[in-house]
């Protein structure tokens, strides 16, 4: 508990410190949103007016202090493109990316374990080597330029879904979880081969150790010493590569909604930083630095039930 505690502080010192950086960042570098948001009709005076309004001439710490104090009570601040609260416009879209972004991961271990323990069984078999070269290949390509190749051949060539057709959640479950279903498998198959490899690895190292041994002589089976001795410490190791790769997938969301034209985290970002509209960008930035450094607490905490040798230490 104590450990859990100081993990806990550590993640809130963290999350305060990415936001400040984020804040400063925004605040430091060149472009005005006055004068984006006046475009042709900016002048001088207006633009000073609107900074006014705005209150970008205050003191950056007064600045920062009441939008991290509005942070913590969920207020987010006021869009300047779109007038509305930042804490609507990004409600709407986070269940789309963190759908997407759970759906992948899910897809990663289904791909990823099965795959991982049948190449350790059949480790340097022919089935052993054809599954070794095709995770060469996948890991290769990065996930937006898999994301077009299954654009093309599921969407445009075999047609099993309308490319660009998205489907919101309000209007059909099954819909919008059928057209994230490809997008999510973009952003699993390169995680879902490191996975693989690692796991395959794992218990090929294991095989080896003393104890495997031992559970051969005693008449198991190579699939009961593989799934009731080898597996659980195998998976030591993989548990940590499965939290990295989800916090992966949190920010690898954001590129493949461009590809897939899905209007979450990703649009609103890239929509917001073209039009300097900087509440928007460091709620989101914020946002998903928050999501990454949970996801990681989390991580820390399963390790230490699964690795007794951690909570000993």
């Amino acid at each position: 508990m104590k450990l859990a505690a100081k993990k806990f502080l550590s993640m809130v010192i963290t999350v305060l410190a990415v936001a400040f950086l984020v804040f400063l960042a925004f605040a430091v570098i060149p472009g005005d949103p006055a004068t984006a948001q006046l475009g042709t009709q900016a002048t001088p005076e207006r633009v000073e007016a609107l900074r006014e309004e705005m209150g970008l001439n205050r003191p950056l710490a007064v600045r920062f202090g009441e939008w991290a104090l509005g942070m913590l009570h969920g207020d987010m601040g006021i869009s300047y493109s779109y007038g509305t609260p930042v804490s609507e416009l990004v409600g709407d879209k986070i269940p789309i990316t963190l759908t997407l972004t759970l759906m992948a991961f899910l897809l990663m271990l289904v791909i990823s374990i099965p795959l991982g323990l049948f190449a350790a069984r059949h480790e340097g078999g022919a089935a052993d080597h054809v599954i070794m070269a095709v995770n060469q290949v996948i890991m290769a390509v990065p996930p937006f330029f898999s994301g077009i190749l299954i654009t093309l051949v599921f969407g445009l060539i075999l047609r099993l879904f309308v490319p660009g057709g998205y489907v919101s959640y309000t209007q059909s479950i099954p819909g919008f979880v059928g057209y994230l279903f490809f997008p999510a498998l973009a952003i699993a198959l390169p995680k879902a081969a490191m996975a693989v490899k690692l796991l395959r690895s794992c218990l090929a190292g294991e095989k080896r150790k003393d104890y495997a041994r031992t559970a051969y002589s005693r008449g198991n089976s190579t699939k009961q010493v593989l799934y009731r001795h080898l597996l659980k410490n195998a998976m030591i190791p993989v548990t940590t590569f499965l939290g990295m790769a989800l916090s992966d997938m949190v920010a690898g969301s954001i590129v493949i909604e461009q590809v897939f034209n899905i209007p979450g985290l990703g649009r609103i970002l890239l929509t917001s930083i073209s039009n300097r509209d900087y509440p928007v960008v460091e709620a989101i930035i914020v946002l998903l630095a928050f999501l990454v450094i949970f996801i990681n607490f989390l991580v820390d905490c399963i390790y230490r039930k699964v690795d007794p040798r951690v909570r000993v230490q």
